[in-house]
């Protein structure tokens, strides 16, 4: 076993930077868990010393300081994988097959082309193929990048977690990522520990680390048998404060991450809905672009296609050179690969990620970090929310403004003074030792600061304010024994603290007024006499605390006993706080205003069809004040309300059945645990519906996870929720909860108009090609030109339509349910509207183009690619909405819309007129150009029109077998 003493550490003050202790050293410690070795390094004392830290100030609050520590001992941050190139991204794209097919043949026409013709004309067919390839394989590839440098910077942002951290002796938060060596960092139950490090001081604590070792068992944290904690595991009970030791790469966590390679390849429901789509047109293309090339096959050698002079037959037995026979069938396998290219939507994935990652983005500036990519889809098609009411529904600042002694309300400092010295000691007592949060004295001399949980805030202000408590002088004559921490379940924290004066012990309680008050037998009047708790003033008492909780109040009572020495030096006991026989000591209530604008966002979730439950551990009358100021309660119709609210512990006792029929008409339940939240979930999900649920504590993991959308709380969630989530609320706020639900219906509405595009050029192009084909023994549009409608079809409309931010139409109507599929009737009816239009325009055009126009077949064929795309200019105004017929309502705020339109009316533009060799084109006049535009416009009046046409919104099916069974 080895052993380093601090003496042979001193001559490494040069080596590292002046501290007495090396990183080497400290990484050793924790990683043989080597309690000798600790020992020999004077024990958590020593390491203090050699780290220029203290237990109480922690470290100096200076950017030198932080920074020799940064150079000494590294930074909290860990060396991740590379991120994929740009040049990963082109390699992939490159390498699907058809990509491939379409090489090969632009390398074969390229070779032949130049041979026959010479390197100045014979590069133009081959060579403009392989431009368009190339052009369509980059452009993917940074719309790949750029989507995966997005994925990163949100992950990155998760990962953010503040931390609890003394430096310079006052308490502040940093980002776990500045954490450094030395510091002295605070934990607290749902809290993830930051980096490795020493116990310091602390109660009760207990760690989950199952993240390090796969145990679920909790392991019990002291500073005599185990002081050792570790990064990424998680505090499942108590508090207490650490000393951090190794940080970033040096930590566990990160020695582990250096075997670990994360390469999250998810699919989304949708993605998955799609995919399954895909497979179907790949079949259809494939078949469609058999037959072309059969068609065009057996024309091109029996003489039934004319050749470029106008006589009858391109191929002619010992006449045609092999070279043109060649680049004829490498021409006709170009046309027959693009076809299935057109015909495989491969740009289905690409717009959801799109359109994911722009929501997402948008999400972040709307206070809400994303963390799985399905619970955006997810929360569009969600049917209730369940709240909570703390920081959510209300604004979490929290401020004591009623005080009960006895049957007394005390209000203003003056009447406090009425109080007698003896309860008023023994209540500072209680609200100094049996709290979390802590008051600091900054050195400025400006006024105190407080820190801990709102409701710890709140006490501590008014008990060091009000009551003039002295937290600093309590600490001195008094020494804490035992802590049992707060729980949501048994909603109480106790401590028992022993008096150095006189070694008496004293239990302090404090908790949830009805919780506490059964647990006295006696209170304190108003003169400081102790009485008997009898059934009248239980009954009072009861009055009190149901009046306050009817003004919203959150009501919190305190409790005290003296018990005996012998009793808690028994080994047995030693950790059993007394809970019985407790003298009442007070009650205070606490006013948490509700936020601005909560009712406007409840009213709008129900006018959505999305149904609002409060689920909150305050008392009945509590949770029905608030949830009546929100909305989510109607006073009028009392019938209603005597349903709808519930006590946790009475849903709990119904049987399964009587659970499964109530469970509908609650909207509030109160006095709630952890697990009555995850029962609920559990009947809501057999019932159908879609749950999204808000939680902040580490007993709320389950129903967040059992939820169809986990969202937890940002500032007051612990980080147990936020890793057991799908969404992280970073303010709090429940009207940004209103905010993800429009957001994931957007996603949903974006993606059907972007695959209702797709699919309206899948269908044109495939029957077009065929037709023409099997007709005319040629196809009206080359290689190139279906490639950059490809383009367009797949990248550009993606970037389009799937960046439209969602609208109010949204929240007004229903959600859409997870069995309903992508493509609706509706979606049906547009595609094969706007399909049959343009399948006529273009058959038209190329069997009587030139005679209609008067043109030439170069021309004729021009106006073909030109009206064909500008077709799918319109068409991408027309798939703004799939149901509205005003399609240009509220398209001034898409500027990435009329960028992606202007692109490629500039690029079409380019093509005819500039880039005639490369696209197979001819310039054409401004008539002709007129005469392009005025076709491709008939189908905004037609998409109208079509629009008026009602279709049902269930298949026929469903409706024939319902007439059957009502005749039967």
């Amino acid at each position: 076993m080895s052993s380093i003493s601090v003496s042979e550490n001193l001559n490494l003050d040069e080596l590292n930077e002046g501290f007495k202790i090396d990183n080497k050293s400290l990484t050793q410690l924790m990683k043989e868990k080597n309690l000798s070795l600790l020992q020999d390094l004077g024990g958590t004392d020593g390491i203090l010393l050699a780290l220029e830290a203290d237990n109480e100030l922690g470290i100096q609050d200076e950017k030198d300081n932080i920074a020799r520590r940064h150079e000494a001992f590294g930074s909290n941050t860990y060396s991740k994988p590379p991120s994929k190139s740009l040049f990963h991204f082109m390699w992939q794209a490159a390498k699907d097959l058809t990509i491939v097919i379409l090489l090969a043949c632009a390398a074969l026409s390229l070779g032949f082309g130049i041979k026959q013709d010479g390197l100045k004309e014979g590069w133009y067919d081959g060579g403009s193929i392989f431009i368009a390839v190339v052009l369509i394989v980059a452009i993917s590839a940074f719309s790949d990048y750029r989507q995966s440098k997005q994925f990163q910077k949100l992950s990155k942002a998760s990962d953010d977690i503040p931390i609890d951290v003394v430096r310079g002796g006052r308490r502040q938060k940093v980002s776990i990522f500045e954490v450094v060596v030395g510091d002295v960092v605070f934990l607290k139950i749902g809290d993830q520990v930051p980096a490795d490090g020493l116990f310091l001081y602390g109660h009760s604590l207990q760690v989950d680390e199952s993240s390090m070792t796969g145990e679920s068992d909790h392991v019990e944290v002291d500073s005599s048998n185990n002081p050792f904690l570790y990064s990424g595991t998680k505090v499942a009970d108590g508090y207490g404060r650490m000393l951090v030791t190794s940080v970033g790469m040096n930590s566990s966590w990160g020695q582990m991450m250096r075997f670990i390679c994360h390469d999250n390849d998810e699919q989304t429901p949708l993605q998955e809905k799609l995919s399954k789509f895909t497979p179907l047109l790949a079949k259809i293309g494939l078949a469609v672009a058999f037959m072309v090339f059969v068609v065009l096959l057996a024309r091109y050698f029996t003489g039934n296609t004319k050749s470029e002079n106008g006589s009858l037959g391109k191929f002619k037995i010992g006449k045609t050179r092999i070279d043109d026979v060649v680049n004829a069938l490498l021409d006709m396998v170009a046309v027959a690969v693009i076809i299935v290219v057109i015909a495989i939507p491969e740009g289905f994935p690409l717009a959801v990620t799109l359109t994911l990652a722009y929501s997402m983005k948008k999400m972040m500036a709307d206070h809400a970090l994303v963390r799985r990519l399905s619970a955006c889809e997810t929360m569009g098609c969600a049917t209730i929310i369940c709240t909570d009411k703390t920081g959510t529904l209300t604004l979490n600042q929290m401020k004591v403004v009623k005080f009960w002694i006895e049957k007394e309300s005390v209000g203003d400092g003056a009447t406090y003074s009425s109080i007698p010295h003896s309860v008023l000691d023994l209540i500072r007592e209680g609200v100094a030792f049996n709290t979390t949060g802590s008051i600091c004295k900054p050195k400025s001399g400006s006024g105190l600061e407080f820190s801990g949980s709102p409701t710890e805030k709140a006490i501590l202000s008014w008990a060091a304010l009000e009551l003039n408590m002295d937290i600093d002088e309590l600490k001195k004559i008094c020494v804490i024994q035992h802590v049992e921490a707060f729980n949501s379940q048994k909603k109480r924290s106790g401590v028992l603290v022993r008096r150095k004066a006189d070694s008496t012990f004293h239990v302090h309680w404090k908790g949830a007024a009805e919780m506490i008050v059964e647990m006295c037998s006696s209170y304190y009047d108003a003169s400081g006499v102790t009485n008997d708790l009898g059934d009248n003033e239980r009954t009072q008492l009861k009055d009190i605390v149901q009046g306050m909780a009817a003004s919203s109040l959150r009501c919190i009572a305190f409790a005290h006993k003296q018990v005996q020495e012998s009793k808690h030096n028994d080994g047995k006991n030693s950790n059993m706080l007394e809970e019985h026989n407790l003298i009442l000591l007070g009650l205070v209530g606490i006013k948490d205003p509700c936020r601005p604008g909560v009712r406007e966002a409840v009213e709008t979730c129900q006018f959505a069809g999305v149904q609002v439950k409060l689920i909150t551990g305050d008392n009945v009358f509590t949770a029905k004040a608030i949830a009546t100021e929100c909305g989510i309660l109607r006073p009028n119709d009392q019938d209603v309300v005597r349903e709808a609210v519930v006590e946790g512990e009475e849903f709990r006792n119904y049987t399964p059945e009587q659970r499964m029929q109530r469970v509908d008409g609650i909207r509030v339940m109160a006095r709630s645990s952890p697990f009555d939240k995850l029962l609920m979930v559990q009947c809501l999900k057999q019932k159908g519906h879609v749950v999204a649920v808000t939680g902040d504590g580490t007993n709320d993991a389950p129903a967040l996870k059992e939820a169809d959308i986990g969202l937890s709380m940002g500032i007051q969630g612990t980080e147990v929720a936020k890793e057991s989530s799908d969404i992280v609320i970073l303010d709090d706020n429940f009207a940004t909860v209103v905010t993800v639900l429009r957001w994931g219906r957007g996603v949903y509405a974006n993606i059907q108009k972007f695959v209702q595009f797709q699919l309206t050029i899948n269908v044109a192009t495939l029957v077009v090609n065929f037709i023409a084909a099997a007709s005319a023994g040629e196809v009206p549009l080359t290689a190139v030109q279906l490639l950059w409608v490809n383009l367009i079809m797949d990248t550009m409309a993606a970037l389009a339509l799937a960046t439209d931010k969602p609208t109010k139409e949204l929240m007004e109507r229903p959600p859409v349910l997870r069995s309903e599929p992508v493509i609706t009737y509706v979606m049906w009816r547009n595609v094969f509207a706007q399909a049959l239009f343009q399948v006529a325009v273009l058959l038209i055009l190329q069997f009587k183009g030139t005679s209609i126009f008067g043109v030439s077949d170069k021309v004729n064929n021009t106006m073909i690619f030109n009206v064909f795309v500008l077709c799918q200019v319109f068409n991408e105004f027309n798939a703004r909405s799939v149901e509205k017929k005003n399609v240009f309502k509220g398209i001034r705020k898409n500027r990435l819309f009329w960028v992606i339109v202007g692109i490629t009316i500039a690029v079409q533009v380019v093509m005819v007129e500039f880039l005639t060799r490369f696209a197979d084109t001819e310039r054409l006049s401004w008539s002709q150009w007129g005469a392009c535009i005025g076709i491709s416009a008939i189908s905004c009046p037609i998409s109208w029109v079509v629009k008026c046409i009602p279709v049902p919104a269930k298949p026929i099916s469903s409706y024939l077998k319902k007439g059957n069974t009502i005749t039967s």
